[in-house]
């Protein structure tokens, strides 16, 4: 007998292949946006196209010290949830009621961002101790759960 992956075990595998791509010297992360089971965009996290990236010139975060989960502003890359929404955006692909499969759990930014494209589910890998993002989505009714 064939051992296949249910679906949410396939997806995140995907994503984590994604996640490969990622030039953040912190945290590698994989985002997927799905439909009916369909891929509608991926994400990974890395500088905007065309600049630098953090493995080339060195991470402003690293260099200060910031601790995980805080000033995000600092970094100069997109997060992997943004970059699936983006191109989905560039591409004209509607995600509303989509869910994202992604790596880890998305910052209180990406959640944001996620309640307002309209994204309803998410599966996950690893957590992220971001407790404004979790309480967004409790208010927002998004739902999620964590997969190995």
């Amino acid at each position: 007998m064939i051992d296949r992956p249910d679906w949410d075990h396939y997806f995140m595998q995907i994503a984590a292949v994604v996640a490969t791509r990622s030039t953040c010297l912190r945290r590698k992360v994989g985002a997927l946006l799905l439909l009916n089971k369909r891929i509608l965009s991926s994400g990974y996290n890395g500088a905007p196209s065309g600049l630098s990236h953090c493995l080339d010139v060195g991470c402003l975060r690293e260099q200060l010290m910031v601790p995980s989960g805080e000033r995000h502003e600092l970094c100069r890359g997109l997060h992997a949830e943004q970059n699936a929404i983006i191109q989905a955006a560039v591409h004209g692909v509607a995600i509303r009621d989509a869910m994202l499969y992604c790596t880890h759990y998305p910052c209180a930014l990406c959640a944001k961002m996620l309640v307002n494209a309209g994204v309803r589910t998410l599966v996950l890998n690893e957590n992220y101790p971001d407790t404004l993002a979790k309480e967004l989505f409790a208010e927002a009714d998004i739902e999620f759960k964590f997969i190995v």
